[in-house]
């Protein structure tokens, strides 16, 4: 038996066929090879065609069955990860009324600061756990308001994953965890915010059904089966935004946990066991994959746009792109922890939420011509993602996520050991580094909600750890010191 996995992000989409004996994955694709066109018509927008989503989902499909050698009558079950806060809308024939107005689009923040304070902010985050923002129930909004010949028409609303689910089934579903990053969701009531609904004035018929996240959902429709050569009848039964479904394929899933990572921009997403949120609303909790109204796991995510991509910046400009990641790394590694006094905030890509939205810009403090060079820059910068990492952990602190261990996947600048080693001993926390991803752990999860593991614990027992990095207590104080400067910086500009 095989388990079939799918990632929709917005630069392309994965497929991942994992054996559900053993748990082990058997190949994976993605498609397309170059990323997947983004339309921008005005400054801040940022759309893309759920018909691309479906069509390179389509050509991965044919790859991992053509390379594994799999026959389609053996594939199980399907899971479902997916980009986040999209906005899908389709009238009664299912078909796609506009561009999707998906994660990165920016258009809607005055309809959620409006709401916000309409709607009250201790109520909105009491209940809702979030500012509306600029999440889909905002983006909605901007439909209703602007389009409003394409409003009238709509007879579902769905995220980036129903969509596919659909696409797939023939079948309209979503999941309380879909809605909750939709901000839809009640999580005092247990259901979909009736206050919400009417601020905006939608009617509660445009919410697709709900379904359990880990269940069968619907079955591969002829249709489908015939477009992508796998076997009618398979049930979908898992989706969850791609956060959540990063967290659970590192086996993230209870309370104190947190999962990390650190590509262009970086994401700290911790588990909590009660209903709490951030007074000041820098953080973003969302219902986890195992949440329920009776167990209300949440997941509490941090977003740091400025860690990656300072790092690639310094490559790229400062080093003019002659030297490799490794290069870089064994640059780091010739100047001290703390590199001699010099401190860089990491924050030149756009707006930091957990920052009270404002948009500080990269800063290098304390260079000093006579002491520091390349090494000193290079280590710095590394150190300043390092030290935002643990600025978020500490926020997640005041909210009850006091992590001892942080899980992460193998890949960017997770790869480097200066920094998994700066990280840990700043945090105090073990990191253990995995070598998974968001399709494999769709996949078995699917396995979950079709019945051939009991829960995703057993699906993620073959989750094989392959480095466990402890802290440094021989350079605890340096980094420490380091850390003070760089925050007491931090709070002088902000």
């Amino acid at each position: 038996m095989y388990l079939l996995g799918y990632d929709i992000g917005s630069s392309s989409v994965k497929a991942c066929l994992v054996d559900a004996s053993t748990g082990q994955v058997c190949t994976s694709a993605f498609y397309p090879k170059q990323e997947m066109a983004i339309k921008a018509v005005r400054t801040g927008w940022a759309e893309q065609e759920p018909a691309d989503w479906w069509n390179n989902l389509k050509a991965a499909t044919a790859e991992v069955l053509q390379a594994s050698g799999v026959s389609k009558n053996d594939i199980c079950a399907i899971g479902i990860s997916y980009q986040m806060h999209g906005l899908v809308c389709v009238d009664k024939d299912m078909q796609v009324l506009r561009p999707s107005i998906i994660w990165c689009d920016s258009r809607a923040v005055p309809y959620g600061e409006k709401a916000f304070k309409a709607l009250g902010q201790r109520k909105c985050l009491e209940t809702l756990l979030n500012s509306p923002g600029n999440f889909t129930a905002s983006k909605l909004a901007w439909v209703k308001e602007n389009e409003p010949e394409v409003y009238e028409k709509i007879y579902k609303i769905m995220l980036p994953g129903d969509y596919i689910a659909a696409r797939l089934t023939g079948n309209i579903c979503t999941t309380a965890s879909g809605l909750s990053e939709g901000i839809f969701w009640d999580f005092a009531e247990g259901r979909v915010s009736q206050e919400v609904l009417d601020y905006f004035g939608f009617d509660k018929c445009i919410i697709p059904e709900i379904v359990p996240t880990f269940s069968p959902q619907g079955e591969v429709c002829e249709l489908a089966a015939n477009e992508l050569g796998l076997a009618a009848g398979v049930p979908v039964c898992y989706r969850a935004g791609d956060q959540p479904n990063n967290a659970l394929s590192l086996n993230v899933l209870l309370p104190g946990e947190i999962a990390a990572t650190a590509g262009t921009s970086g994401v700290v997403y911790g588990v909590n066991e009660q209903i709490a949120y951030d007074p000041v609303s820098r953080v973003n909790t969302f219902a986890h994959v195992n949440y329920t109204p009776q167990l209300p796991r949440t997941g509490v995510l941090l977003c740091i746009n400025g860690t990656g991509i300072l790092y690639s910046w310094v490559k790229k400009i400062l080093l003019r792109g002659n030297v490799s990641y490794t290069d870089m790394e064994n640059i780091a590694a010739q100047a001290p922890a703390g590199a001699q006094g010099l401190s860089v905030l990491p924050f030149g890509n756009g707006a930091e939420r957990m920052l009270g939205n404002t948009e500080l810009g990269c800063v290098i403090n304390g260079l000093n011509f006579n002491i520091h060079d390349e090494r000193h820059i290079v280590r710095a910068a590394l150190e300043g993602v390092v030290y935002a990492f643990n600025y978020g952990i500490e926020i997640l602190q005041t909210i009850g996520i006091d992590p001892k261990t942080i899980r992460a996947g193998n890949a960017n600048m997770f790869l480097s050991p200066l920094f998994r080693e700066a990280l840990a001993t700043i945090t105090g926390a073990t990191i253990e580094l995995f070598d998974t991803d968001g399709a494999a752990g769709a996949a078995k999860a699917a396995g979950v909600g079709a019945g051939i593991y009991k829960d995703p614990q057993e699906a993620l027992a073959s989750l094989k750890k392959i480095n466990t990095i402890e802290p440094n207590l021989s350079v605890k104080n340096e980094y420490q010191e380091a850390y003070l400067r760089w925050y007491d910086f931090l709070n002088n500009l902000s």
